[in-house]
């Protein structure tokens, strides 16, 4: 096998068949210690972890080459889940078989579970204390500005045409004026862009996506992995079926004994069976499911009030981790307050538990059950289509989000107007919070005209929080 420094040219390793055994030359304790790397670095939401990815795994380690990695990326768009931790097992597979992937994905979660838990501890513990009240106040004011600058992206990516265009604002229609289910919303735009794409339809073809880094571009040749296919990466069904079995025990087993020993109205057996039921649907990313989990944390379990979803997302923009992670705030506070007969601090950390776990482990049975076969799946126009209206309609339910968080940001009161099968959600406007329009405005005058990170953005926003509640108090 041949050694490979880390500042040693990867090309002589890629000249080499991966398809013989790994002949990389990268070692499983460098691979440990630059997947901690990735974790640490972490910020800014799927586009920045995956460029924070790129930087570090095409770029400078030259694992493996553009190419390689647009595929993997492209792959992982496909699924439900954070594409970016999806993305890092498939690489940690790739690279350093069944184990790599595990450690990959797992060192990209850990640092958000740890992040979050602490801040969870706090809130429960001071949230309505002072100055973390004041900090939590200009977390949610910031978040409304970023959570507008997702509608933005994403929908300049997806809607490329008027097709797209329509299932966008049909999207946006049922979910804020009939509250229709997200789940059934992605169902039926899939259903729409499976048919569109299987008959051809220009408007459902794949099209943009994530660009490569300006410079020059690695070849999968001159890549460490080289342009072959390891060994263990070929299609084998047996293989895919043992592991595949092996985690979906592994996420549902638990999920199904709660719900026998405890029955369906404990917390935990809810909050296993809701998040089961969120890592099957949540195409798009975080954004895109935070408004139906706001929808139902807040008005059917009562887990949370309805400014606390944004204080939960204000703690995951601001710590390393898939933006998903916000879900472990909603279990974690829906145990606080429904403990049973444990210390609410212990039900809220089994349940902050057992909300990543239902979560994160879907993520590797989809890469593990997938990745051999992908390239088949590049190939499927009708899959392709399916995604590009999921995509589309995502935008239509961002929205949705941004205006949800909106209201209950920018007004103490938010009463609702129902017409029917109609309701609609309307600002009290002499509830008005005129130092959550003031951050927020200056929030959105930071990203938007002055290129501001999100992630200081949102610390200035912060201690601005802090300093008001100081002020007023």
């Amino acid at each position: 096998m041949v050694e490979m420094t880390e500042n040693a040219p990867a090309g002589q390793a890629g000249k080499k068949d991966a398809g013989e055994g790994h002949h990389h030359g990268v070692s499983f304790g460098e691979a440990f210690r630059v997947w901690l790397r990735v974790a640490a670095l972490s910020f800014g939401g799927p586009a920045g972890q995956i460029a924070v990815m790129h930087r570090i795994i095409v770029d400078e380690k030259r694992w493996i080459g553009e190419h390689r990695f647009l595929h993997a990326l492209n792959y992982c768009m496909l699924l439900p889940g954070p594409e970016a931790q999806q993305l890092a097992v498939y690489i940690g597979w790739l690279m350093h078989r069944t184990l790599g992937g595990l450690v990959a994905g797992v060192l990209f979660v850990l640092p958000g579970f740890l992040s979050i838990l602490a801040l969870s501890y706090i809130y429960a513990a001071y949230g309505s204390v002072g100055i973390v009240a004041g900090l939590f106040f200009g977390l949610k004011a910031a978040v409304l500005a970023v959570v507008v600058q997702a509608v933005i992206r994403i929908g300049g990516r997806a809607l490329r045409n008027r097709v797209m265009l329509a299932i966008a604002a049909a999207a946006f229609v049922a979910i804020f004026f009939f509250h229709v289910p997200f789940p059934l919303i992605v169902l039926a735009a899939a259903i729409g862009g499976f048919f569109g794409g299987r008959f051809g339809l220009e408007a459902f073809s794949p099209g943009g996506g994530h660009k490569a880094a300006s410079g020059a571009v690695l070849s999968d040749a001159d890549s460490a992995l080289g342009e072959g296919i390891p060994d263990h990466a070929r299609p084998n069904l047996a293989w895919s079926l043992r592991i595949s079995a092996a985690l979906l025990a592994l996420w549902l087993v638990p999920v199904a004994v709660l719900y026998a020993f405890f029955g369906p109205g404990d917390v935990f057996s809810q909050i296993g069976l809701f998040f089961s039921k969120m890592a099957v649907v949540t195409f798009g990313g975080a954004y895109a499911a935070l408004a139906y989990v706001a929808q139902e944390a807040v008005q059917h379990f009562g887990w949370l009030k309805p400014g606390e979803m944004l204080d939960g997302l204000g703690m995951a923009e601001t710590t390393p981790g898939p933006l998903i992670m916000v879900l472990q705030f909603v279990g974690f506070m829906g145990a606080f307050r429904n403990p049973g007969s444990l210390d609410p601090m212990l039900a809220a950390t089994l349940a902050a538990i057992l909300t990543t776990w239902v979560t994160f482990v879907p993520c590797f049975l989809w890469i593990f059950l997938g990745a051999p076969f992908i390239e088949k799946l590049r190939g499927n126009v009708a899959l392709a289509g399916a995604m590009s209206a999921i995509t589309a309609a995502v935008v239509g339910v961002i929205l949705n989000l941004a205006i949800w968080f909106g209201l209950h940001t920018l007004f103490a009161e938010v009463a609702t107007v129902s017409l029917g099968s109609l309701r609609l959600d309307v600002p009290v406007l002499q509830s008005a919070v005129p130092a959550a329009i003031a951050l927020s405005a200056a929030a959105a005058i930071a990203i938007f005209r002055l290129k501001t990170s999100v992630i200081t953005t949102l610390f200035a926003c912060a201690i601005a929080g802090m300093l008001w509640t100081l002020a007023v108090s």
